[in-house]
C-alpha cells in the first residue's frame, strides 16, 4: 500500500513538474512582444550602421532599409577629417572629469549625511535635494554670468562646473539610500577595531554601494556627454566645441549627404550603446534597488 502511495505522489510530482516546464500561451505571447520590442528598439540603430556604410548615390538609389551590398567606410573618414576627434575628446574629457568630481563629492556627502547626527547636516543635504526640482533651463542666464565673471566662457572647465552642479542632487539622494542600507553592525565593528572614518569608507561602504556607484556614473556620463544647453551658452569656439555642438554643425554642412551624418551621428553615440551594452544590469539595480528595501 505504501508503495501504491509512494508510486502515485512520484508520479504526481512528475506531472507538475511537466507541467510546471510546458511553456504556457502567456510566456509564448510575451515572448514574442519581447522580440518584437527588441526589433523595434535596435532597428533605428541598425539603420544608422546600414546607412553610414553606403556611398550618397548608393543611399539614392537603394533600398535604404535593407544593407548595402558594396560597403564602404568612406563616410567615417570625412567625419575624422572634420575634426571629430578633437571634439569626441573634448566631450570625454568634460564627461569624465564631470563625473569624477561627481562621484567623488557625492560618496563623501552621502557618507557624512548617514553617519552624522548634525541637524545642520540634515538641513544642508535638504538644500542639495532642491536642486532636483530646479531646470537647468531656469538657471542658465546666472550659469552664464557667474561662469562668464570667473573667466572660464568658452572652457571646458566652464562646461565641467555646471554639469557637476547638476549632477550633484539625485547622484546624492542614491547614494545615500544605498549608504543607509548598510547595517550599523558593521561600522561598529571596524570601529572597535580603531577603523577612521576613510577606512570604512574605503574598506566598507564603497564595496557595498559599488551598485550604485556603477550605475550613478553610467547615468551622469550619459547626461553629461548628451548635455547640448551648456555648450550652447556657454562655449563658441572649435577649440571647445563639443560632440552635441559638432553634430549640429555637421549637419548643417552635409545636410545632403545623409551617410556622412549618420556616420558622425553614430560615433557620437557609440560610447552611449556601449555604457549600456556594459552596464545596463547596473544601472537598472543601482536606481532601484535602494529605494526598494
Amino acid at each position: 500500500m505504501m508503495v501504491t502511495d509512494v508510486a502515485h505522489t512520484n508520479a504526481n510530482v512528475g506531472l507538475k513538474t511537466r507541467r510546471r516546464r510546458r511553456p504556457t500561451w502567456y510566456n509564448v505571447v510575451f515572448s514574442l512582444m519581447g522580440i518584437i520590442w527588441l526589433i523595434i528598439a535596435f532597428y533605428p540603430v541598425f539603420y544608422m550602421l546600414m546607412t553610414s556604410l553606403r556611398s550618397q548615390q548608393g543611399y539614392l538609389l537603394g533600398i535604404p532599409w535593407l544593407p548595402s551590398l558594396h560597403p564602404t567606410f568612406e563616410n567615417y573618414g570625412t567625419v575624422v577629417q572634420a575634426g571629430f576627434a578633437h571634439y569626441f575628446l573634448n566631450s570625454l574629457i568634460v564627461s569624465v572629469c564631470s563625473v569624477a568630481l561627481i562621484i567623488a563629492c557625492s560618496l563623501l556627502c552621502a557618507y557624512v549625511v548617514v553617519r552624522s547626527r548634525n541637524r545642520i547636516v540634515r538641513i544642508i543635504f535638504d538644500v542639495f535635494l532642491v536642486g532636483l526640482a530646479l531646470p537647468i533651463q531656469a538657471a542658465i542666464i546666472p550659469i552664464y554670468v557667474l561662469i562668464t565673471k570667473m573667466g572660464l566662457y568658452d572652457t571646458l572647465l566652464g562646461l565641467i562646473l555646471p554639469s557637476v552642479a547638476f549632477g550633484l542632487p539625485l547622484t546624492l539622494l542614491i547614494l545615500v539610500n544605498f549608504v543607509r542600507d548598510i547595517p550599523n553592525e558593521l561600522y561598529e565593528s571596524m570601529g572597535l577595531e580603531g577603523a577612521s572614518d576613510f577606512r570604512l569608507l574605503r574598506h566598507l561602504v564603497i564595496p557595498l554601494a559599488l551598485p550604485a556607484l556603477i550605475s550613478v556614473s553610467i547615468y551622469d556620463f550619459v547626461q553629461a556627454w548628451n548635455n547640448f544647453l551648456f555648450p550652447l551658452v556657454l562655449t563658441q569656439s572649435d577649440s571647445s566645441r563639443v560632440m552635441p555642438m559638432a553634430i549640429v554643425s555637421f549637419q548643417g554642412q552635409y545636410t545632403m549627404n545623409v551617410p556622412v551624418t549618420m556616420a558622425a551621428v553614430l560615433l557620437s553615440a557609440l560610447p552611449l550603446i556601449l555604457a549600456y551594452i556594459f552596464g545596463r544590469r547596473y544601472l537598472l539595480r543601482g536606481m532601484l534597488a535602494g529605494f526598494g528595501k
